[in-house]
């Protein structure tokens, strides 16, 4: 069976996105089947790993509100072995659309079944909200990675997302957990980044990553170019992170097999 994976943080610029690109594109990259689904509006994910959003006609909301088989919108990339489910613009009105359509918060779930099996790794992109769509990512995963920043505000809202998790878990998808929770633009330079750090423990005991995410430019110039950091810099700090990062990911898959 493959592993479902949403990313989350409602909370934007904490690396959630680059997580999700980069964390598809390195799996795919050591031998994966991946498919990384855009479910934020913005569309950053699509358009980070090289999606044309301009000349893209149709995508996850057609999925979501259409019924169109997810193999009839998942495009392929430039990385062997990494496809992507992109966004579209109509993707911003999909909050208000689902909210009266039967079975509303599975929408995702039904539409990833078809095609579950086509891929050893699903990876969903969620906005940076806790939304509707940001339920159907839950409810269509069975595990949930949390990117925080390393600072004070970015632990803001961190309880409010646990207990969005539980709502899920509890009412909708009783085997989602949380995989754990990875730390992004790391500096060990700073103080401040290790008091966060040591207060993180306190909401993820035992479900920190190794990896830690750094601070890195070459991370934030890589979507620029529509590519993920193992196409851009693989050898700069953040793309050996990332790499890291998979690397622990398969190890889990070890365990859970």
């Amino acid at each position: 069976m493959p592993r479902i994976i949403s990313v989350v943080n409602q909370k934007g610029g904490v690396g959630k996105t680059t997580t999700a690109i980069n964390l598809a594109s390195c799996l795919a990259h050591m031998g994966k089947f991946v498919l990384l689904v855009d479910l934020d509006p913005q569309g950053n994910a699509s358009s980070g790993i090289g999606v044309r959003l301009s000349e893209t006609d149709r995508g996850v909301y057609h999925t979501l509100i259409d019924g169109v088989s997810m193999r009839d919108i998942a495009q392929s990339t430039a990385i062997d072995g990494l496809r992507v489910a992109p966004s579209t613009i109509d993707l911003a009105g999909a909050r208000i659309e689902l909210v009266n359509i039967d079975r509303r918060e599975f929408r995702l779930h039904d539409g990833i079944l078809e095609v579950r099996n086509d891929y050893d790794f699903i990876i969903i992109d969620c906005p940076p909200s806790l939304c509707l769509l940001t339920v159907n990512g839950l409810v269509a995963s069975e595990e949930v990675l949390i990117p925080v920043q390393t600072e004070y505000y970015a632990l803001e809202g961190l309880s409010q997302l646990i207990a969005t998790i539980d709502l899920v878990k509890q009412n909708l998808k009783p085997e989602l957990q949380i995989t754990g929770a990875v730390m992004t633009m790391y500096d060990d330079r700073n103080k401040l980044s290790q008091d966060v750090f040591t207060e993180l423990y306190k909401y993820f005991p035992n479900k920190i990553f190794r990896t830690v995410v750094p601070r890195n430019v070459k991370l934030a110039e890589a979507p620029s170019f529509g590519q993920s950091i193992i196409q851009y810099a693989r050898r700069s700090p953040g793309g050996k992170a990332y790499h890291r990062l998979a690397r622990e990911i398969l190890e889990q898959d070890i365990e859970i097999s």
